[in-house]
């Protein structure tokens, strides 16, 4: 037994430090990554480049509800944190493991910006580990707004468009801040899954739904969002 016992315990110390290393080289491939991409466009250049796009809409320009819908079902606790969720990585670091996938990001609005700026949609471990240190270089330089506003501008909606203007103009037919209540927590739901709308009406009206359920569940009106779903 107490042969069994040395023979697990050795186990276990090569386990932990294999998992050591294999964080070390992650994190350092990611750090690369991040000083490639600042090399390659600063953060400053890559905003200016976003905001110069088409249908580009600056967030007074954009409805409350449309805001708080973004914020309840993409980053919940996107006005407390300094650019990551350490407990909503935590959960999907767990929930990746037990999967053995990168189904399960945990990134947050912060971190989204700087993969849509600076970084592509391939699941890479290192690649999360770069949007990390990204998201600290945006939270340095931007507001929450600033950054909700590049958030919502550089997402990718589906049929070709990429932020809310050219996403409202080309679903709804009119601009970001017509958007009712309806409209706003549909287009909310769209970045997570953005070919439903036009291949799925009934998966986006699911997603919508969704939306108004995160709305009710973080504080968001709820008197609105339970009309919303009882309209659904």
């Amino acid at each position: 037994m107490k042969m069994l016992a040395r023979i697990v315990k050795r186990l276990l110390v090569v386990v932990v430090v294999a998992a050591v290393a294999l964080c070390a080289f992650v994190t350092w491939r990611g750090y690369g990554m991040y000083r490639d991409a600042l090399a390659e466009r600063g953060i400053e250049q890559a905003v200016e480049r976003l905001r110069a796009q088409d249908g580009y809409t600056g967030i007074d320009e954009l409805p409350q509800r449309y805001l708080d819908a973004v914020v309840a079902v993409e980053d919940h606790r996107f006005y407390d944190h300094g650019g990551i969720d350490v407990i909503a990585i935590g959960r999907a670091v767990v929930n990746d493991i037990r999967t053995m996938s990168l189904a399960e990001g945990g990134s947050t609005i912060t971190q989204q910006v700087a993969k849509n700026l600076f970084f592509t949609q391939e699941k890479r471990f290192e690649r999360k580990v770069a949007e990390v240190f990204m998201a600290f270089d945006l939270e340095a330089m931007f507001d929450k707004r600033e950054i909700l506003e590049l958030y919502v501008n550089s997402s990718y909606f589906g049929e070709g468009y990429t932020g809310i203007g050219q996403a409202s103009w080309g679903y709804l037919g009119h601009a970001p801040a017509e958007m009712t209540d309806e409209e706003c927590a549909l287009m909310a739901g769209l970045p997570n899954a953005p070919s439903w709308f036009a291949a799925d009406p009934e998966a986006a009206q699911a997603r919508q739904r969704i939306v108004v359920q995160q709305m009710e569940k973080y504080g968001y009106d709820p008197g609105t969002a339970a009309a919303l779903l009882s309209a659904g």
